[in-house]
């Protein structure tokens, strides 16, 4: 394999949407077993390249080989199998019964929404560049694949990799930085799938607008953690930072920082401290350990700014390796405003927030915007209530972090700032699926006798008059 990343050329991009466009006109992607065909490609497409992408992302971010096989190779190899084997029950028309008119015939249509443009970030190149990808393939849709000039040894691979398992007249991967995305938003699209922050999502949808594209936005945020002074803060810390270290903390529902009641910081700080030694006996950033790196120079800098600029008191970690290595850094005592706050860290640091009680928790949650993902450690069941009634989030998960992006049954997405639309399992399909009512009115059966056609009757008139009555307390 080359080991350049070529970006496609600009001039070829409208004919790249042409092209896709006509293959949805012809129907070539609407059989479920071309579907069907398709899905088990991309399956395979990771199984049988397994040693190559992992080269690749190990080249380009350093992970640990467990954490790109957990991560990034079985979920996408296993749900791209998984949805080749659902697409009947998917696809399945729905019959609703239409009461009082049970000879009309209505039916619910899954059909694809057409052609989509599928925007996917670095931070999990694999994964967050395929899981969307299974849902356009599911749905019948072609689609072009844009994913991060970041990684460029995975985006390359990946190059390679799609016209030898897929069909290049459905599926195309374009390659490229922000003049190739700029010039890919000015076409029209069916549907826009875009994976990455807030300040670019806010572009992607300015774009989509203008030809009135639905689009889904997966765009993280601040996801905080709100730790019960009764739980067990050993656990806690131990769940935290399995969250706070895949993929030294570059994942878009990290836990970004704690709250936990101030008589309790000491205690949760000490066991955080315990668990990275015992998680990176001879530091995070040996050669021993199975920690990875930051991505880039500049998102380095960035981090160790932060740092730089907090007010709240260092216990653990800050140490440095290169351009690219920053240990997980624990800072106690961190206060409103300071820098840790200002936005999502998207790195290896951990603020800790000391709040009065977990009201007050409740409360600094709501002042910031919707997170992608909310944590909350705590067996007591009425506050589980409470923290679901009075707190709004993408998704909210007790007693242990990240964990709710493995739950492949259930929707996974944002809310707000953080984002908008699912994916996972059949809702991924969904989200590239448009629900096309038909009904087929028997030539014998007249909708509404009397009152469908003109003259309108007075009789007709004071009869819909009478059924207008307020219901009844």
């Amino acid at each position: 394999m080359s080991t350049e990343l070529k970006y496609t050329p600009i001039d070829q991009l409208a004919k790249i949407h042409e092209t896709l466009n006509a293959t949805f006109r012809s129907g070539k992607t609407l059989p479920l077993d071309y579907r069907r065909q398709q899905l088990l490609q991309l399956s395979r497409l990771v199984a049988e390249n397994k040693d190559a992408i992992s080269a690749a992302v190990v080249a380009d971010l350093a992970k640990p080989q467990l954490e790109i096989l957990m991560t990034e190779l079985v979920p996408m190899a296993t749900r791209a199998a998984d949805a080749a084997k659902s697409l009947e029950e998917w696809t399945a028309p729905e019959k609703p019964a239409v009461a009082g008119h049970e000879s009309w015939n209505v039916t619910v249509n899954k059909v694809p929404k057409g052609v989509a443009l599928i925007i996917s970030p670095w931070n999990y190149p694999v994964h967050l560049t395929i899981s969307p990808l299974i849902g356009a393939i599911a749905a019948g849709c072609p689609a072009v694949i844009k994913p991060s000039e970041n990684t460029a040894n995975t985006s390359r691979v990946l190059a390679e990799l799609f016209p030898k398992y897929l069909d290049t007249s459905a599926y195309q991967l374009v390659n490229g930085g922000v003049p190739e995305t700029t010039e890919l938003l000015k076409l029209p699209w069916d549907h826009i799938f875009y994976t990455g922050n807030g300040t670019v999502g806010r572009i992607v949808a300015t774009a989509a607008a203008k030809h009135l594209t639905p689009i889904t936005l997966e765009l993280g945020g601040q996801c905080p953690v709100i730790v019960d002074p009764a739980y067990d803060m050993k656990i806690a810390a131990k769940r935290i930072l399995f969250g706070k270290g895949l993929n030294a903390g570059q994942i878009c529902n990290a836990p970004n920082h704690v709250l936990v009641p101030v008589e309790k910081q000491a205690e949760l700080v000490e066991a955080l401290k315990a668990t990275l030694k015992e998680f990176y006996p001879n530091g995070a950033l040996d050669k021993s350990s199975t920690y990875g790196r930051i991505i880039n120079p500049n998102h380095f800098r960035r981090i160790q700014g932060l740092l730089k600029r907090t007010q709240g008191e260092i216990v653990f970690g800050g140490a440095v390796e290169g351009e690219r290595g920053i240990e997980p850094t624990i800072v106690q005592n961190v206060k409103a405003g300071d820098s840790l706050l200002e936005d999502e860290i998207f790195g290896p640091i951990l603020p800790i927030v000391p709040v009065a009680n977990v009201d007050e928790a409740i409360e600094w949650v709501n002042r910031f915007p919707h997170a992608l993902t909310l944590y909350a450690f705590t067996e007591d069941e009425a506050l589980k209530k409470k923290i679901l009634a009075h707190t709004n989030s993408g998704g909210l998960t007790f007693n242990h972090t990240f964990m709710n992006l493995a739950a492949d049954e259930a929707p996974f997405g944002g809310h707000g700032a953080s984002g908008h639309g699912y994916q996972h399992g059949v809702y991924s399909y969904k989200t590239f699926t448009h629900l096309r009512t038909s009904l087929d009115m028997p030539s014998d059966a007249e909708a509404f006798p009397g009152f469908t056609y003109a003259p309108y009757a007075q009789g007709v008139v004071d009869y819909l008059s009478h059924a207008l009555e307020a219901p009844a307390s």
